[in-house]
């Protein structure tokens, strides 16, 4: 299988060197976000680790390694033709790229050093979400649950129904759920009918004080299984600490 993945035939299946490459974004994108991770808590507990680049004022986040990196491998992978080792290698450096800069993703939003604080928390569950997709696209699954398309018009009723129950799960702030369901129904459909977090849209909007309160009950964090994920977290990419940054 490996070797029918990495075949670099310029001519074989374009299905297959699309699958390579795809593959390869993805490992390269899991492997490079756990070294750069794991980078971040050597620099904090280790005086001697190379952390974040620094020159006076100025912060250069690894953010700003992958987005060259990203922008760099996307470009060249127009000159590159598909299948070739080339190509295979602006894939991984896509995704090395990727990684450095998902694993600073509450950056984009927070605008500012939110590393190792609670915030922070937010490039862990992005990056879980772009694993997910990632993985689903590798394995050839089929956008909207389509394994069969059928009539024309029975295609548009599903593509509309899936990125309904899709929205809706997005709008719960049930984000992961709403990503699968673009590919599995099911998924969006079991988020469609949660509970919606209640920081979401839906439930600011939507929900009675009543519902509202029951909502932040289910998501407290002091609940048992958000205490073991906490502790889950904490043990692969580190405690949140708003004395310490990257």
């Amino acid at each position: 299988m490996l070797a029918a993945l990495f075949s670099v035939d310029p001519f074989g299946d374009r299905s297959r060197q699309g699958s390579a490459a795809a593959f390869l974004v993805l490992l390269a994108f899991v492997i490079s976000f756990l070294t750069i991770r794991t980078s971040a808590r050597l620099s904090r507990s280790v005086s001697w680790w190379p952390g974040s680049v620094r020159s006076g004022e100025v912060h250069i986040h690894h953010l700003v390694w992958g987005i060259c990196l990203m922008m760099l491998s996307g470009f060249l992978a127009f000159a590159a033709t598909p299948g070739t080792a080339f190509a295979h290698l602006t894939a991984v450096g896509f995704g090395v790229g990727a990684g450095f800069t998902m694993d600073e993703f509450a950056l984009w939003v927070h605008l500012e050093d939110v590393y190792w604080e609670d915030e922070g928390r937010r490039s862990i569950d992005a990056t879980v979400i772009a694993v997910a997709f990632a993985a689903l696209v590798v394995v050839g699954t089929t956008p909207f649950g389509l394994d069969d398309p059928g009539t024309v018009t029975g295609t548009v009723v599903v593509v509309v129904g899936v990125l309904a129950l899709a929205l809706l799960c997005f709008m719960k702030g049930r984000i992961l759920l709403g990503v699968l369901g673009l590919f599995v129904p099911v998924f969006a459909l079991v988020g469609a009918f949660r509970l919606a977090q209640p920081n979401s849209p839906w439930a600011r909007r939507r929900y009675s004080p009543d519902r509202l309160a029951r909502a932040r009950v289910r998501f407290s964090e002091h609940r048992r299984l958000a205490r073991w994920r906490h502790r889950a977290i904490d043990a692969l990419t580190g405690a949140p600490n708003r004395d310490d940054a990257t």
